[in-house]
């Protein structure tokens, strides 16, 4: 099958998950996840009018965007675990960083996007099942907190939601309560109308389970295998 009939395929799906839901299909953005996707495959995806992509890697991202540059109006955020070490190069590559994971990341990212004389956004990544291999803050923890309260000093960064990776569970209606419990994070915290605080964006739900995603609120899925194939590397999640 090629990559512009998967596409469609899963935009379907989408269609089809918000009309359950009752949500308008322009709602939900489909991002393509392209971590080891030869640039060939990501040029067939942008041709069959894909503009969102996210890649995990920021030096795998480099390599590429050297080959793609040409491509008008894509957009590519970073949704790997980004070391602050690596915040300059990240803030200068990419559109947005939705794995922000604690206060000093997004301090660094702070500095760079400001020496780019440009506005970064950003998503708080949460750590909804607690798993210790992965990334993200804890739902309720000092370190959530901290980068609330820090937004109104980091002026080059635009806070506009949250994102998380949950446990991967053979029967994805079994993920419905963690992305159950993202969306009230983010509603707890909309309440709280934190200065330079959105929480417009809610990015969850990868290949295996972001039909349940959208019905739980989900405006962004990160979906990789179900368009282009599996090529995860050995010990990275598969989206």
């Amino acid at each position: 099958m090629q990559i512009s009939e998967r596409i469609a395929r899963v935009q379907q799906r989408i269609d089809d998950a918000c009309r359950r839901a009752g949500r308008e299909t322009s709602q939900v953005r489909l991002m393509g996840v392209t971590k080891t996707q030869p640039s060939e495959a990501i040029r067939e995806a942008y041709q069959a009018g894909m503009r969102l992509y996210g890649e995990n890697r920021v030096q795998e991202f480099q390599d590429k965007s050297e080959l793609l540059g040409d491509l008008r109006g894509a957009e590519w955020h970073l949704i790997g675990h980004l070391q602050s070490n690596k915040a300059a190069k990240a803030a200068g590559l990419f559109a947005a960083v939705d794995s922000v994971d604690s206060l000093r990341l997004a301090e660094k990212l702070n500095e760079a996007a400001q020496k780019e004389s440009r506005k970064l956004r950003v998503l708080i990544e949460v750590n909804v099942g607690g798993e210790a291999a992965k990334s993200g803050v804890a739902p309720v923890s000092r370190e959530f907190e901290e980068i609330l309260r820090a937004a109104p000093k980091l002026e080059w960064l635009e806070f506009r939601g949250l994102m998380t990776v949950p446990p991967f569970l053979q029967n994805a209606e079994d993920v419905r309560p963690f992305f159950r419990t993202l969306r009230g994070i983010r509603d707890e915290v909309a309440e709280r109308n934190l200065p330079n605080i959105s929480m417009d964006e809610l990015s969850m739900g990868m290949s295996h389970d972001f039909e349940i995603a959208i019905e739980e609120g989900s405006t962004c899925v990160r979906v990789g295998t179900a368009i282009f194939g599996a090529r995860a590397m050995p010990g990275e999640t598969a989206h």
